[in-house]
């Protein structure tokens, strides 16, 4: 972590900062707007924000296509499906991390990446982590919820070795296809599912729309964009392993200010999924540093 600039380190503190208290906004707003209604209305926002910085690159449209859905529309949508129905907004924000792990995986299975065992004990502990989660009695009881929250770790991971494929955009760039590509799709599903009208988005509270402009101003454009500008100055593996203190944050500010109970059993899967979280991107950092 030396290598990193002092203020790029404390820029750093900041993304994760927004990340963790986003994550507890969220659940605060969608006690207002249904999952699939705030998660259009976040895309709209930033879709409207980011038009300027539309722009096509020849023979990478269809693959933009794939990643934008994945990491975006799908991805999304079931984290705040999932959010909504969890009794707490800690096993949510751990479980989320399954995206690393879950990744990895990927990368054997798609990329034909070798992985050794410190690594496979990262990728034990992370899953056993979310199980020891699972039979928290307050988990287990609203068990649904989890099961979106790791289905959406699971398709964005899908999204990010997608987004690893893709070549000559620009981070604002992407943010603005995904924006555009999810916010139809999310329509469709909101009016569809939810039977959203027009009606629905007028009754929306001041809370609700300031949590929603936090979500797309705050976690997408400053904090995502932010973390892009930071990995294009720094190796992945150096700024990837501080973004394990994000759940940390949503758990500590999830405690403080929503109240919610911090039971044995929610720590010690919390615990475990982060160390392996960590093994993981750490082992990941050694290897790219040695070259093997």
């Amino acid at each position: 972590m030396s290598s990193i600039a002092p203020r790029h380190l404390f820029f750093l503190l900041i993304i994760t900062f927004i990340w963790g208290l986003n994550l507890v906004l969220s659940r605060i707003g969608l006690e207002h707007v249904p999952p699939l209604l705030f998660t259009f209305l976040r895309f709209l926002v930033i879709a409207i924000l980011l038009a300027p910085f539309l722009r096509v690159v020849p023979g990478q449209m269809s693959a933009l296509i794939v990643a934008g859905l994945l990491s975006g529309a799908i991805s999304l949508s079931l984290l705040f499906a999932g959010l909504a129905m969890s009794p707490t907004v800690s096993a949510v924000a751990i479980a989320g991390q399954l995206g690393v792990p879950f990744t990895t995986l990927l990368s054997v299975a798609l990329l034909g990446e070798t992985v050794r065992w410190r690594r496979w004990l990262g990728i034990t502990l992370s899953f056993g982590g979310v199980m020891t989660m699972g039979l928290d009695p307050q988990v287990f009881d609203a068990l649904q919820s989890l099961t979106l929250v790791v289905a959406s770790a699971f398709i964005g991971s899908l999204g990010l070795i997608a987004v690893k494929r893709l070549k000559g955009f620009k981070p604002l760039e992407i943010q603005a296809w995904f924006a555009w590509l999810s916010a139809p799709w999310l329509l469709a599903m909101t009016v569809g599912i939810e039977d959203t009208k027009f009606a629905t988005v007028l009754a929306v509270p001041l809370v609700g729309w300031a949590v929603i402009a936090f979500t797309a101003l705050g976690a997408s454009i400053v904090a995502h964009t932010g973390f892009y500008y930071l990995i294009q100055r720094y190796p992945v593996t150096s700024v990837a392993p501080l973004t394990v203190l994000s759940p940390v944050f949503s758990v500590a500010l999830s405690v403080w200010l929503l109240g919610e109970t911090l039971t044995m059993r929610l720590a010690l899967g919390g615990v475990l999924t982060l160390l392996g979280v960590l093994i993981i991107t750490l082992r990941e950092r050694r290897m790219i540093d040695t070259g093997s």
